[in-house]
């Protein structure tokens, strides 16, 4: 089998089940791909097959997202401590012991809280619209921060239109300069996800648990400056949710970090795959030393 070829596993982990897509030689560098709102590893794949010719590439699908576990709110709490604790269990079993990160938007909280409690696993970071500032975080919040605010009903409810059709599909098209480069099959599987019964509650959930994530932002931020991960940021410099500041912001306590912005939006590898993959080979190739 071709090493870049992608193949397609579950694995249980307590009651749950996680979904991953996998591929490249186990024996080489591993690179661990963190998803985010409202996507799953369906994001990667194109981005998959890239890395997989000189690196084993793992992209699991969170808990309530795609095919992994999508069970009631009222049957599993949909928190980002919770995310974040099934994923370390998942690269627990899969003897995940050294690897990358590549986080976006969701995916930066969850990895980052990885990144925490594995410090000695990391060896480095890519975040693509993943953001761990205030700087970053634009006025498109200001719905949800109310909800943090003012735990209602009212306000609970104002945040389902964050899950329609026509905002998914606006999330992948905002900010590209030409949206007929932005595939249709991003925004179709996601929204075929969020349609599920029970997702609209999932998400709500998450969007009230996000104001933890930024009470977290200055933990995570020391663990930048106390390990100095070689950090690449991809960012959409458009993005209507994470501002480019957030990206300039890793600088304060990684200085090292690379910083690339480019003139698309969220979903940024679904108009600039090239110029992001010829980026991230390069940063990898920094950190393992490898000759190509």
């Amino acid at each position: 089998m071709e090493s870049n070829k992608v193949i397609y596993k579950s694995v249980s982990i307590d009651t749950e089940t996680i979904f991953y897509r996998k591929a490249g030689k186990e024996s080489s560098p591993t690179i661990l791909l963190l998803h985010g709102f409202p996507s799953s590893s369906h994001m990667f794949r194109e981005l998959i097959p890239i890395l997989a010719h000189d690196y084993h590439v793992i992209a699991p699908d969170l808990i309530g997202f795609g095919e992994s576990s999508h069970r009631s709110h009222k049957e599993f709490e949909y928190t980002f401590d919770n995310l974040a604790y099934y994923i370390n269990l998942f690269i627990q079993q899969l003897s995940l012991n050294k690897f990358a990160l590549y986080v976006f938007d969701y995916g930066a909280p969850v990895g980052f809280r990885l990144a925490m409690a594995n410090p000695e696993k990391i060896t480095g970071i890519i975040s693509q619209n993943g953001n761990a500032y205030e700087e970053g975080l634009s006025e498109g919040w200001n719905p949800i921060m109310k909800y943090w605010k003012e735990r209602t009903a009212e306000n609970r409810n104002a945040l389902l239109s964050f899950l329609t059709a026509e905002t998914t599909q606006w999330q992948y098209t905002y900010g590209v300069d030409n949206v007929e480069l932005v595939s249709p099959d991003g925004y179709n599987s996601d929204q075929f996800f969020l349609n599920r019964e029970g997702s609209d509650d999932i998400q709500l959930d998450l969007f009230g648990d996000y104001k933890n994530n930024v009470a977290l932002y200055p933990d995570f931020q020391k663990y930048f400056r106390t390990y100095q991960p070689p950090l690449l940021a991809v960012w959409g410099k458009n993005d209507p949710f994470f501002l480019p500041e957030g990206a300039e912001a890793y600088k304060k306590d990684i200085p090292n970090a690379l910083i690339k912005l480019y003139d698309t939006g969220h979903f940024a590898l679904e108009t600039h795959l090239n110029e992001i993959s010829i980026e991230i080979l390069s940063f990898l190739q920094n950190i393992y030393r490898k000759e190509f």
